[in-house]
């Protein structure tokens, strides 16, 4: 069926306009993904009743002319973080083996409440504690692009479910890149909101003070759309989106220090939005660079004093590599904890002096291309050195608390990040949108 491969807005469209039956489009995802060669790596479990009862009840809404958006029948897939009543929800870990919330995360509640189908639980890195998307504790999805390399984390199954037809959009977290990096690896469309733009009641934390909902999608539509259903809101405005008369801020050395081929992508992107209007100036932000240097702890501190006292109590349930991330932060004193946070916020007020000119600043979504899997899962030192350097570019937008979007740069595996200043999530996708348009 041609209309599994359409955005989603675009399906949503044809819902509306009786050319789509949301039922009969429910059924080929969920018919697709369970023959699909790789749709056990992809959803950890599907949810066909729920997505039927859902899609029937879209269809005659549709029939009545009530629906109750653009989404309203569109069926989406769900990282495994996020709880569904009734429904087995594991944070791709076996330490919480057979855990089943009461209710449904406040934001599955938004999108329920719009019309969308939930289809089910994409796999992802062991509790969202990886860039790599690699999971040896369940399963490993399938990078679109070469299934021998890594797919990206880490909402790995939920950006598998999108780039491989079997959703037309999955809704992931990103505490460090875990939208972003998928979705570049996977040349998709990837939204990190600004923090707490977004509920996180009933998603399993990896770092609250980091963690953000964000939609793995084809379209930047797509994202502002489902940014809205999420949050309860209207979604922006895009039409005649223009970069004409926008600045943008090309972050050094973030934007050079990295591989050959991310970086030839990047600086072709960054040309071809010079060439629709943009003014493109370049600049190194010390702020970030300390950030990026001094911060790493706050990370690893949180993490594991959320979950140091479920690990230990069955650390040999972990993928190893993961269990020793989580025990950096065991290491770190409480006094330093406190004084690097009061250090990230005053460099975050330097940031956002820096680039108050700008409508967005940017950078290559990814130093490098996926890294070979079976490289991965046999050796250590490359794991560890490979996931650093995959996070590293997304993090800046995490530390210094900003909006921020990938898009493909028409390069396989390669995206342009967009970062815009807290708050200003709908004024980043409409510049989003222009880019988008530049890029293609």
């Amino acid at each position: 069926m041609d209309w599994m491969w359409k955005s989603a807005c675009d399906i949503g469209r044809g819902i509306g306009e009786g050319r789509v039956d949301p039922v009969e489009l429910t059924e080929a995802y969920l018919d697709t993904a369970k023959a699909h060669p790789a749709g056990e790596r992809i959803y950890a479990r599907r949810m066909r009743d729920r997505a039927l009862s859902e899609a029937i009840a879209a269809h005659d809404r549709a029939k009545f002319g009530i629906r109750r958006g653009v989404l309203d029948g569109v069926p989406i897939s769900w990282k495994d973080l996020f709880d569904t009543a009734g429904v087995v929800t594991e944070a791709g870990s076996n330490l919480l083996e057979g855990r089943v919330p009461t209710e449904d995360a406040d934001v599955l509640v938004n999108a329920t409440h719009a019309g969308l189908v939930c289809l089910g639980k994409t796999h992802m890195t062991e509790l969202a504690f990886s860039g790599l998307g690699v999971n040896p504790s369940t399963a490993t999805p399938p990078n679109v692009n070469d299934p021998t390399l890594a797919p990206g984390g880490s909402s790995s199954g939920a950006a598998a479910s999108v780039a491989h037809g079997l959703a037309a959009a999955g809704i992931g977290s990103d505490t460090g890149g875990s939208v972003r990096l998928p979705s570049a690896w996977n040349d998709l469309v990837g939204f990190k909101p600004t923090h707490d733009a977004l509920s996180l009641k009933g998603v399993v934390p990896l770092v609250a003070s980091f963690d953000t909902v964000g939609p793995l999608c084809r379209t930047v539509e797509d994202c502002a759309e489902l940014f809205a259903i999420l949050g309860n809101a209207q979604a922006p405005d895009l039409r005649e989106a223009t970069l004409e008369g926008t600045r943008m801020l090309v972050l050094n050395p973030w934007s050079t220090d990295v591989r050959e081929a991310p970086g030839a992508a990047f600086q072709s992107a960054v040309e071809r939005l010079g060439g629709a209007g943009a003014r493109i100036d370049t600049a190194d932000i010390p702020a970030v660079n300390e950030a990026m240097e001094t911060t790493l702890s706050l990370y690893t501190a949180e993490a594991y004093g959320t979950w140091g006292q479920v690990i230990e109590a069955n650390p040999d349930k972990m993928f190893h590599r993961i269990r020793d991330r989580f025990r950096q932060g065991a290491e770190v004193k409480a006094a330093d904890f406190v004084a690097l946070w009061q250090r990230l916020r005053i460099l975050r007020s330097e940031y956002l002096r820096a680039t108050a000119a700008y409508d967005a600043v940017l950078i290559p979504s990814a130093a490098n291309l996926p890294p070979d899997v079976a490289r991965l899962d046999s050796d250590d030192d490359y794991f560890v050195t490979e996931n650093l350097l995959t996070l590293r570019n997304t993090r800046v937008g995490n530390l210094m608390g900003v909006c921020a979007i990938t898009l493909p740069t028409g390069v396989p595996s390669t995206g342009i990040m967009l970062m815009g200043a807290p708050g200003d999530d709908a004024r980043l996708l409409r510049v989003a949108a222009a880019a988008e348009a530049a890029l293609a």
